[in-house]
């Protein structure tokens, strides 16, 4: 149960870093996700059954999702669209396009194809349950991957993409286009949420195209927990309470499904139960930053 939990929740911590990045950091919301997370397990799909390798297939996962976000961003600069309606845009093409990659499947079983994690079952076999060797290798991996994501944003180019969602004059005024910053920042948040649709795929065992549904959402809940657990303007903190958050939020959700039957829920209440979420935390947010926090700073 703790096990599942935790590598559900690094699984989709990944896509909660991608959200964080989109509408925190370029606060540009970004619908794109519902589509290029089923877009990154339609592809591990489609490329493990075809016998290419996993590490292979992870990779072009990440550029399937990098490059829908890259057509986000595209429609909503060059055709001025709004951030908003781009992303539902590209998110409805999606489905035809992941329908598409999956043979004109909506659902593609790797009961027959070896992926990474049985390949980390197999190694770990005489010493670890898979559970646990699925669970170390993905802490690694998101170790990693926050180790590069800290690191990028301390560079000159990560600092003008943060400044990019408070103060795009800021950028202009230093001749920086701000139309190549937003597509980038768009295009590497896609390809992490494309990535974390490859893990949830060979994980769970098979591709559906309608995996993204409420992603998006389940990323803004996660980012959102984190901010309670964690309150720092630190890079770092603020990337690792992302995937706090998304730990938190599969656990309220495993709750929910193995206990809900007290109050009457049902797996049919927990999209309710997200969307509930995420309003008790936007009203506790705004509450206690005015009230609480508020007071604790002015006696300071």
């Amino acid at each position: 149960m703790i096990q599942g939990i935790l590598i559900e929740g690094l699984v989709y911590g990944l896509m909660a870093l991608a959200v964080f990045m989109t509408f925190r950091v370029l606060d540009f919301a970004d619908m794109t996700v519902d589509g290029s997370f089923p877009l990154g397990g339609a592809v591990m799909a489609i490329l493990l059954t075809a016998g290419v390798h996993p590490l292979l297939a992870i990779l072009v996962a990440f550029v399937a999702g990098a490059c829908a976000g890259a057509i986000t961003a595209v429609i909503h600069s060059k055709l001025k669209i709004p951030g908003l309606l781009a992303g539902i845009l590209t998110m409805t093409i999606l489905y035809s396009v992941n329908l598409r990659v999956m043979g004109n499947r909506a659902n593609l079983s790797l009961l027959k194809a070896h992926t990474l994690f049985d390949s980390i079952r197999d190694a770990a076999a005489p010493y670890l349950s898979g559970e646990i060797a699925i669970l170390a290798f993905l802490i690694l991996v998101t170790a990693v991957i926050l180790l590069l994501v800290n690191l990028f944003y301390h560079t000159d180019f990560g600092i003008a993409l943060g400044a990019l969602g408070s103060n795009p004059q800021m950028i202009t005024a230093q001749a920086m286009n701000p139309e190549v910053l937003k597509l980038i920042g768009v295009s590497v948040s896609n390809g992490l949420v494309g990535v974390s649709g490859a893990f949830a795929c060979m994980y769970q065992g098979f591709a559906d195209v309608n995996s993204g549904t409420g992603t998006v959402v389940a990323g803004l809940a996660s980012v959102m927990i984190g901010e309670f657990l964690i309150r720092s303007n630190r890079i770092g903190w603020l990337t690792f309470r992302v995937i706090l958050g998304s730990i938190l939020y599969r656990a309220i959700m495993f709750a929910g499904r193995q206990w809900g039957y007290v109050i009457h829920l049902t797996a049919n209440d927990l999209k309710m139960i997200t969307g509930v979420l995420i309003i008790a935390c936007l009203f506790i947010s705004k509450y206690g930053n005015g009230k609480f926090f508020g007071k604790k700073a002015a006696k300071k």
